[in-house]
């Protein structure tokens, strides 16, 4: 970050910012939130996408309008198709290189993958599915990369440092519904994935990558198998 942004943007709404984004998101995976995740009760499950939502724009708003930094200061800049480009060109290096690399760290350890989540996920209708992918593409990217890198960066003077600390917030936040063998190999493949965020500094490009590994895994390979109950690689 620059000093500019470090000088105009005071630490109280930085805090409250990275209260809300992470404090939210743990309300929804906590046993508060019990029957969001619920597939027989699709309006309680919608409340729960709905409250995610509402998180990421309530982060925005603090951007905005209590710090009064620019939405570039997250790193979501002008709409450019190199942004399209770059996340595609990370989706690819991802399916090759990060996630193999991940999954062979989760399984060397005997760490099961992603059959428990993935069992709960499809449960859900494709069109509910497809509304999930959309809101944890782009909220997620807003909270735990946008917002929590940059933020962190402010406080702390130092982006790779911040960006560790967000990366493993973000994946102990998905341990209670997907396990710690997912949170293993999402280290290892996410550092990669991080890395390439706080190079290129584009939050459009990740919000492409993000959306379109989650409709991979989630809505489109469904369709031609049930990939996750493979042993010899899940």
């Amino acid at each position: 970050m620059s000093k500019q942004s470090n000088a105009g943007t005071s630490s109280a709404p930085i805090l409250t910012g990275l209260t809300v984004a992470w404090g939210g998101t743990a309300l929804l995976i906590s046993p508060m939130a019990r029957g969001l995740d619920d597939p027989s009760r699709l309006i309680l499950a919608l409340i729960g996408q709905a409250f995610f939502c509402a998180v990421a724009v309530a982060v925005i708003c603090i951007v905005l309008f209590w710090e009064r930094q620019p939405i570039q200061s997250i790193w979501l800049r002008k709409f450019r198709w190199q942004s399209i480009g770059w996340g595609l060109l990370l989706l690819g290096v991802y399916y090759t290189i990060l996630f193999p690399l991940g999954e062979w760290v989760r399984r060397s350890v005997g760490l099961a993958g992603f059959g428990t989540g993935m069992d709960e996920i499809m449960r859900f209708p494709m069109w509910f599915r497809t509304i999930a992918v959309l809101g944890a593409g782009i909220g997620e990217e807003v909270l735990f990369r946008g917002f929590s890198v940059t933020r962190l960066a402010m406080l702390t003077g130092n982006i790779r440092l911040s960006a560790a600390i967000a990366l493993v917030a973000f994946y102990a936040l998905h341990v209670p519904m997907w396990g710690w063998g997912f949170a293993l190999g999402g280290l290892i493949s996410g550092a990669g994935a991080m890395a390439f965020c706080v190079w290129r500094k584009d939050l459009l490009a990740m919000i492409v990558f993000h959306t379109s590994t989650d409709a991979i895994g989630l809505i489109l390979a469904p369709m031609l198998s049930q990939w996750w109950k493979t042993p010899a690689l899940f």
